[in-house]
């Protein structure tokens, strides 16, 4: 019995030192990494990298449609200033219109020449308009300019989408790499057989480093979006406003009051 017993003892002095080098074995792998987060990528799982790829692609997308915004949002209002000034400036609306055209890039000049189709009718009949006419008139160039609003509004958002997209499901995506960094941690204990940081240490950086990625590609586009949607909303209360004050002019041009009565 006790030469029997001789065999497991064998098999189990041999067993040690084989667990012992997979131990080193990780160590060696995390010491190899440097603790830097190019080598944590390099050394991740394929499903983790490809986690980190479609973030990092996202997170540069989001960053390209909020520059490309923010340079869009403050020519129109730029635009829409000069606009004003000239809209206020006292001058004829009729060289106003001429000196507009109907092809013109300013968002607030479009929404004039919407308005100013019912305004031109208007001048040439102004001596034979009823009242009737007048308020159909009126009301067909409020009608326009509110399209031409919306219009306006629409273009503007365009891209906010893609902001709310990232900002949604770039936590979710960063989630699913953690989920599969911890998996591989808890793989290599039932593996090795061991609990100490060289086994679980690689899999839970992985993990932290995804979950890391998707916060950093969230977070700007949730607080880009909300800014820009704030914008927008205030730019499109600007226009609905001078929309609403070139109806009032139009009103008194129709009425027979003065063209450049405030």
């Amino acid at each position: 019995m006790a030469f029997a017993a001789l065999p497991i003892l064998g098999h189990g002095f041999t067993l040690l030192p084989m667990m012992q080098q997979l131990a080193a074995n990780g160590l060696a792998k995390t010491r190899d990494s440097g603790g830097s987060v190019i080598d944590l990528i390099m050394h991740a799982d394929p499903v983790v990298k490809a986690v980190m790829g479609i973030l990092a692609l996202a997170s540069i997308w989001s960053w390209a449609v909020a520059i490309d915004k923010w340079f869009t949002i403050q020519a129109a209002k730029g635009r829409a200033k000069r606009f004003e000034s000239q809209f206020w400036s006292g001058g004829a609306l009729e060289d106003m219109s001429d000196r507009v055209g109907d092809k013109t890039s300013d968002a607030m000049a479009r929404i004039f020449v919407a308005g100013s189709r019912e305004y031109r009718d208007a001048a040439r009949a102004r001596t034979s308009v009823t009242e009737p006419q007048a308020n159909a008139m009126i009301e067909r160039a409020r009608a326009q300019m509110n399209v031409a609003v919306q219009r306006e509004s629409t273009r503007l958002e365009s891209g906010l989408q893609t902001l709310a997209i990232v900002a949604s499901s770039a936590p979710f995506i960063g989630l699913f790499g953690t989920v599969i960094g911890i998996m591989n941690a808890f793989s290599a204990i039932g593996a090795q057989q061991q609990t100490n940081l060289a086994v679980v240490g690689p899999g839970i950086a992985e993990a932290l480093l995804a979950t890391a990625i998707g916060l950093g590609a969230a977070v700007p586009a949730l607080v880009f979006y909300n800014k820009f949607s704030g914008d927008i909303g205030k730019f499109t209360e600007r226009l609905d406003l001078f929309a609403q004050e070139f109806t009032v002019r139009l009103s008194r041009r129709l009425s027979g009051g003065r063209e450049d009565d405030r």
